[in-house]
């Protein structure tokens, strides 16, 4: 049996390690955290992607742990009501349609419930370094001992540490979209039920909906910027930076940001996206945000690393020992799909894209090659 080294345990990494063992490989998944990483925002699952999780039995209890939002409000940066709507929030799209928006735990933890049987996983290490040979690629850890594996795979997101090894430094394929973005989680201290509040002016922005039986909520805040020098591993600073760009913002914006200093689960990065010539080099290869991030501007990060994941995993099944044809044939089938979603966050100025060129853009790529 062949064996594969995944890197990342969030969706993508969980999604190929399903589909992977499907076609009889035995995947290895290694995370840098101690655990599933908790928290994140609500994530989307739409178009051919719900084909993916319908293939994995998922799509019923996917559809269980939905979000229940009954509509939004958007606000000016003083607190006064601009518009609302029954009918839609920006993000999750509208109602009347069979896309799913569920809490990015929520979905790790479907996938997870999968794959945790058959595949094995080590929490708490992440990879040092890669060398490959004829017979294979020699993994380093930076805690565990080396192993042999027969393939790797990149799932392990914008700053992923399988690209640096072995295709180079991130600046050659990260590009900066203008915008910061932080997520984090904080009790419902507002009271939404199932209501979606946004508040917006020129440079700063921040989305708050209740989760967990509206018991917690979930915050998405976010602002323009020039790319930041700052470290990514000092929250402190990440907060402060994030406090410095949105305080103007009134309403209920100085406690947002209170409990943001509070959050257990805090995260902070550049709106950005990844764009490579290749995907694969030998016996590596790379899924979901690691090769093609399209930002969550695009609200399509999530199905892009599904459909990646079954793609890859469709086209290995088929080839046998040739690796590299796999690979090709893979890049061959998602670069149109992934381009187009990745054209969503760049093509309409910050704006929602267009309801047609989302429909467009989610199911252009069959499952069924």
């Amino acid at each position: 049996m062949k064996t594969v080294l995944i890197s990342g345990a969030s969706v993508a990494g969980l999604t190929t390690a399903y589909w992977l063992r499907s076609k009889g490989y035995a995947p290895t998944v290694v995370e840098r955290a101690p655990t599933l990483r908790p928290g994140g925002q609500a994530l989307d699952v739409r178009g051919v992607a719900l084909g993916v999780l319908d293939r994995m039995g998922l799509l019923e209890e996917a559809r269980r742990v939905r979000t229940r939002m009954r509509g939004m409000t958007m606000l000016d940066a003083e607190g006064n009501e601009l518009w609302r709507s029954h009918e839609m929030t920006l993000s999750g799209g509208r109602f009347d349609n069979d896309d799913i928006e569920l809490l990015r735990d929520d979905l790790v933890r479907l996938l997870y419930g999968r794959t945790r049987d058959d595949v094995e996983f080590v929490f708490g290490d992440s990879l040092s370094a890669l060398e490959e040979d004829e017979d294979g690629v020699h993994a380093a850890f930076e805690h565990g001992g080396p192993r042999t594996f027969d393939l790797v795979v990149g799932a392990d997101g914008l700053h992923s540490k399988v690209r640096q090894l072995a295709f180079g430094a991130e600046r050659q394929f990260v590009h900066h979209l203008g915008r910061h973005l932080a997520v984090f989680s904080s009790e419902n201290f507002l009271g939404l039920d199932n209501w979606q509040v946004w508040m917006r002016d020129e440079t700063a922005r921040y989305c708050l909906y209740p989760a967990r039986d509206n018991t917690e909520m979930r915050a998405t805040l976010g602002f323009a910027s020039e790319p930041l020098d700052y470290d990514h591993h000092d929250i402190g600073h990440q907060q402060a930076l994030v406090t410095e760009r949105l305080s103007h913002l009134r309403w209920e914006t100085p406690k947002l940001l209170a409990a943001m200093r509070k959050a257990p689960d805090f995260f902070f990065d550049a709106m950005a996206q990844v764009r490579m010539r290749s995907w694969s080099v030998g016996r590596s290869v790379l899924i979901g945000d690691a090769g093609y991030c399209p930002s969550p501007m695009s609200g399509q990060g999530t199905s892009l690393a599904m459909v990646g994941a079954y793609v890859l995993a469709d086209e290995l099944g088929r080839a046998g020992d040739d690796h590299r044809a796999a690979f090709g044939r893979y890049e061959r089938r998602m670069r149109p799909y992934a381009e187009l979603n990745q054209a969503l966050a760049t093509d309409h100025h910050g704006g929602p894209a267009p309801e047609e060129s989302l429909e467009r853009a989610k199911n252009a790529i069959a499952l069924d090659a």
